[in-house]
């Protein structure tokens, strides 16, 4: 897939916009701020780049929706996100938090081809 780079800080964004609304329904940069523990100035800058790449739709003082494109991406993003901290919690024994931590800073640099490979080799060592 053929993607726009982010930087982590904007799949961070991604990955929340569809936690906070994984129905697809709007929400608001107040909740995202909120969810993130960051300025709304912040959040509001980064929204605008989100729309510029077209993977939200937000308007000043408006909702905030993923595109088909950004769902497709956060999905991406929250998949390996959750790949990642399964393998460290179950595989490797990391303890909850350490394993969050590490899968939120590992899920921005990870290969399509080895999350690919990640999530076979999961399919088959863990049960469902």
């Amino acid at each position: 897939m053929n993607q726009t780079p982010l930087s982590p800080a904007n799949e961070d964004y991604l990955e929340t916009i569809l936690a906070l609304a994984p129905d697809g329904t709007p929400v608001r940069s107040v909740d995202v701020s909120n969810q993130l523990g960051i300025s709304r100035a912040a959040v509001s800058k980064a929204l605008s780049n989100l729309v510029q790449a077209g993977l939200i739709e937000h308007t000043p003082y408006g909702s905030i929706q993923l595109t088909d494109t950004g769902l497709a991406r956060a999905n991406l993003i929250t998949q390996s996100h959750q790949m990642l901290k399964r393998f460290l919690v179950e595989i490797l024994g990391l303890d909850e938090n350490t394993a969050e931590q590490d899968a939120c800073r590992l899920e921005h640099v990870i290969s399509e081809e080895t999350r690919l490979k990640w999530l076979r080799y999961i399919a088959r060592t863990l049960p469902e």
